[in-house]
């Protein structure tokens, strides 16, 4: 047999292998630990629905609740999660760049009286600037490009969360997605570089000399001399683009829907009006001041209740570990949310500010746990 023939037969064993390679970890991931993980958690009494190919439509949570209990077990895809929402098992600097910004939107929308305006893009660039300021201070400018960048990557990443890279042959071929979130990804990476170097720049040799906001807390903690507090270059990235994401969302969506129900529920409208000019006036609002707003802390509370940012606190086990009276397997999600009429009420359907009156423990009926819009210990990093 000549040369060509045994390259070729090489060739054709080592395709072969790579591809026996392949099927196998498909049949490990999409068959083996999803079957293993409804075992485990089927001997402990907990059900659920079977894997599912339908991801785009998510049945209502109620309906699961009522069918496999207050705790069960859900699929995205083959990713499991074991849903919780019984309670026992749960146990000023600010303030002048958010007036700043504010006066600036304010000021634009009085030549739009009585239009139609887009309010949610418009809390979209309230926000942006507003953490821009606050996070990078005077380079809040550079702060907003990499507030865009985040935002194309966010959308490219959430129409990818659910796709499979195969082994081996995702190392030699990417898609477009996959090309143009590492585009972004060294994009922003170089944006918050040069932030950085900029902030180095103004240096006067002293320590923790590179300011008070977040940057500079950030850019202390990279020089720090303690090698168990010092923060790596892709963690100081990474921090910069969480504190800024996962803030300008949640914060976003918390204004469209306050105003939208305030809007249907003029009755509340009316009663944070009279408030606000009773304690703040036609003046600047202070801390001080928005300390005693007990009307806008329920009417926000409510709409956290009701449209929290994060519909639920996602953790996956990464080792066997006790919750209760489980025992959670390697590489299940543990979704936890809670909504439920024994803790808020018949009515917890409905919008009801005046349920938090006395407090978020009276409200949810001394269960504060079951209260967590914003998530525990939220913890962002986009790659």
């Amino acid at each position: 047999m000549d040369t060509m023939g045994k390259l070729l037969i090489i060739f054709t064993f080592s395709l072969c292998l790579c591809f026996l390679v392949a099927l196998l970890y498909v049949f490990y991931k999409y068959w083996w630990i999803p079957y293993r993980i409804q075992l485990i958690m089927n001997s402990q009494g907990i059900r659920g629905m079977e894997t599912t190919k339908k991801l785009r439509v998510m049945p209502h949570v109620y309906s699961w609740i009522n069918k496999y209990g207050k705790s069960y077990l859900s699929w995205n895809g083959v990713r499991p999660q074991l849903v919780i929402t019984d309670p026992e098992i749960v146990k000023e600097n600010m303030i002048p760049a958010v007036v700043v910004s504010v006066e600036t939107m304010l000021e634009k929308w009085k030549g739009r009286e009585g239009k139609e305006m887009e309010v949610f893009q418009e809390f979209t660039l309230l926000t942006s600037e507003v953490i821009s300021r606050t996070a990078f201070s005077s380079s809040y400018l550079e702060g907003e490009k990499i507030f865009d960048l985040l935002t194309k990557l966010s959308l490219i990443a959430s129409r990818n969360v659910f796709k499979t890279r195969l082994p081996i042959i995702s190392r030699f071929w990417k898609s477009s997605d996959e090309i143009e979130l590492d585009k972004l990804a060294k994009m922003i990476y170089d944006s918050v570089m040069k932030i950085v170097k900029k902030r180095e720049e103004i240096v006067t040799g002293e320590v923790d000399s590179f300011g008070n906001d977040f940057l500079g807390l950030l850019v202390n903690s990279y020089h720090d001399l303690d090698e168990n507090k010092k923060l790596s270059i892709q963690d100081l990235v990474d921090e910069s683009k969480t504190f800024y994401f996962a803030g300008q969302e949640t914060t976003n969506f918390l204004l469209a829907w306050t105003i939208l129900l305030l809007a249907v529920h003029t009755d509340w409208q009316e009663k944070a009006r009279r408030e606000v000019i009773e304690i703040i006036g036609k003046g600047n609002p202070n801390s001080e001041g928005i300390a005693k707003l007990k009307t806008i802390t329920m009417i926000i509370n409510e709409t956290l209740r009701f449209y929290p940012p994060a519909t639920g606190t996602i953790r996956k086990v990464e080792r066997e570990v006790r919750l209760g009276k489980l025992v959670l397997p390697i590489d299940l999600e543990v979704n936890i949310r809670i909504h439920d009429p024994d803790l808020w009420g018949d009515d917890v359907h409905l919008i009801k500010p005046e349920r938090f009156a006395e407090g978020i423990s009276k409200a949810t009926n001394y269960n504060a746990a079951a209260f967590f819009p914003l998530d525990w210990d939220h913890d962002l990093v986009l790659e």
